[in-house]
């Protein structure tokens, strides 16, 4: 008779889930001093701001013209909202479209010089929603290697072929646009680069474009309501004006408030009305949040000194700011970056200004390229001469520690 004897059970091997995974890769990156962490505000965006219970002077923020919490916005918002309540409930092709969303269109058309408006809800989905729409497989799109996430992310969604050409490098994008044959070309850049503060050539961005049969798409997000003598970003700083020019441009920086919206010709416009999936298919922003940015449109065309102001603080920050080790970058706008180096090195710098009540963000991979870990200085018209004087003695005093 045969006996069968049953083999002892096996020791459960351990096959890592994928929630072991990510934490795997959160431990990575807090090794690499890459880990991000949120700070809570408590008070309104400003100057001077109340953080995690500290009081603070924010150079942080991308509040250029000091207007987020102007008595014009707040009053203007809490007019709407006692008219038109809160939410919206759809989105503008069913009844989301309401009377504040048609005259901030309309306004912002007026400023831009340009024959047509279309609101989104953020910047993020505007670039989406616009390089989606326009082009798809058998298209091209050429950027630059610094644009910004968005950008990249619309471009790789369209499904066209993705050209990437080195920043602000015009001969590469020349051989580029040249080589290709593809339908439908598309050129997209950051108009003021949100990590480098520079300006991008858009006059010889726009000639290549017409010399190649192109399109060129601007992100103005840091130029709108800072460049140009009225405020009107880019396109006034260089004095352009091109039905080739598809102009994005966002309302929760200068302007004060909340939104993005893309300008250029009537059918441009129309077309994204109709075929834009992230502006179809999504609820509108709030009227309150429209009847605050027309408040600060209000401003940007008629508060010329809030900019004047401001550029004299560019100016008397790259005038006075003397650094050994680090490095201030060549920036003529309201972002001023300082090369640090190593993600450590600038995690401790911007530290050491939080202990001096200054709060500067310590800006790491992958946004900035590897080895370019720096410190980001945001400057406002909110902010005094006082102020920068006072940032730069710590910013001294900080790198020689």
């Amino acid at each position: 008779m045969t006996h069968f004897v049953e083999p002892a059970p096996a020791e459960p091997s351990h096959v890592p889930n994928m929630l072991d995974e990510l934490q795997a890769e959160l431990n990575q990156r807090a090794a690499q001093g890459l880990l991000r962490h949120r700070r809570v505000l408590e008070s309104a965006q400003g100057a001077r701001v109340k953080v995690d219970g500290e009081h603070l002077i924010s150079f942080c923020s991308n509040d250029y013209l000091g207007l987020a919490s102007h008595p014009d916005l707040v009053s203007a918002m809490k007019s709407a909202a006692d008219q038109v309540g809160v939410g919206t409930g759809a989105s503008h092709l069913v009844t989301g479209h309401q009377l504040m969303h048609d005259r901030l269109e309309q306004q912002l058309a007026s400023l831009m010089k340009l024959p047509a408006v279309l609101l989104f809800t953020t910047g993020y989905m505007a670039n989406l929603g616009i390089i989606t729409a326009l082009v798809g497989r058998g298209d091209a799109v050429f950027a630059d290697k610094l644009n910004h996430a968005s950008l990249n992310d619309a471009a790789v969604l369209s499904r066209a072929d993705l050209h990437r050409y080195p920043h602000n490098d015009l001969a590469a994008l020349e051989s580029l646009l040249a080589k290709s044959t593809a339908k439908r070309k598309l050129v997209i850049a950051d108009s003021v680069f949100s990590m480098d503060g520079d300006i991008a050539p858009v006059p010889a961005l726009l000639a290549l474009c017409e010399q190649y049969d192109a399109y060129l798409m601007l992100d103005d997000a840091h130029g709108f309501g800072v460049l140009g003598e009225n405020g009107r970003g880019v396109l006034e700083h260089f004095h352009l004006c091109s039905e080739r020019v598809i102009y994005m441009a966002t309302l929760g920086k200068a302007a004060g408030a909340a939104g993005a919206f893309v300008a250029g010709e009537q059918v441009l416009v129309d077309y994204l009305l109709q075929t834009s999936r992230p502006y179809i298919y999504t609820t509108a922003s709030p009227a309150p949040v429209a009847a605050a940015a027309l408040a600060g449109i209000k401003l940007i065309e008629t508060d010329s000194q809030r900019r004047q102001h401001l550029h004299a603080l560019i100016k008397l920050l790259r005038d006075e700011c003397r650094l050994q080790r680090w490095q201030l970058m060549p920036s003529d706008t309201a972002i001023q970056p300082i090369i640090v180096g190593g993600n450590e090195e600038a995690l401790a710098a911007s530290g050491r200004l939080l202990e001096a009540g200054i709060l500067v963000p310590a800006i790491r991979p992958p946004t900035v390229p590897k080895g370019t870990a720096r410190l980001r200085i945001s400057l406002s018209a909110a902010h005094t001469v006082a102020d920068v004087r006072h940032l730069i003695a710590v910013l001294q005093k900080a790198e020689s520690a």
